[in-house]
């Protein structure tokens, strides 16, 4: 099976609505994976393919579960290869809230990216906890999931304030990735070029 073909029957299984109701879907699985990908710590893949779907799905068989594991740890890796490369990332989803938020995409991929940050928030913020603050203030934002506190409802109020924050994630994700995953090469990123 090409990797187009099982990314295909992977979507399928994770959108369908068998799957329990907190489990992740698609978009979501995305965001979810692209924060493991950058997380400082490595996360077994047993445990977060079992937070992923909240409870075990029913599989046909042995096959297909093996084929949807597959899937995602092929996902995983092809997600992590876009962060090493020179490019920056590019969500499966439009970099919009839309016109109602919580129905977006977007919305559905950053609440996914904020479940893999749970997984090992303290790790997250051990080292460099005001620059991940910071560089994850827009996912934040457009995950909705802080709209009770008094600083994100101010900003999600400012329409073009989010907005422009919302266009930052494809950058945020290479910064969060060379901070996590490569903080020897950071000091020569900071050095004045002479």
């Amino acid at each position: 099976m090409s990797l187009a073909e099982q990314q295909i029957r992977l979507q399928a299984f994770l959108d369908a609505d068998e799957l329990h109701d907190e489990a992740l879907d698609y978009i979501a699985a995305h965001g979810y994976l692209t924060a493991l990908s950058i997380c400082p710590e490595p996360v077994p893949a047993e445990e977060w393919i079992e937070a992923l779907f909240a409870e075990s799905p029913r599989y046909r068989d042995e096959a297909e579960e093996a084929d949807i594991t597959a899937g995602l740890l092929q996902l995983k890796a092809q997600i992590e290869r876009q962060l090493a490369s020179d490019d920056d990332m590019v969500l499966p989803c439009e970099l919009d809230l839309g016109e109602e938020p919580d129905d977006s995409d977007l919305r559905g991929w950053c609440v996914g990216f904020m479940e893999g940050i749970f997984l090992r928030e303290e790790v997250w913020f051990e080292d460099a906890e005001d620059e991940v603050s910071e560089l994850l203030l827009p996912i934040m934002v457009a995950s909705g999931l802080f709209d009770e506190q008094p600083d994100f409802a101010e900003i999600a109020k400012d329409l073009d304030l989010v907005d422009s924050m919302v266009d930052q994630i494809p950058e945020v994700l290479t910064a969060l990735f060379l901070l996590c995953q490569a903080p020897e090469e950071k000091p020569v990123l900071l050095k004045p070029r002479h």
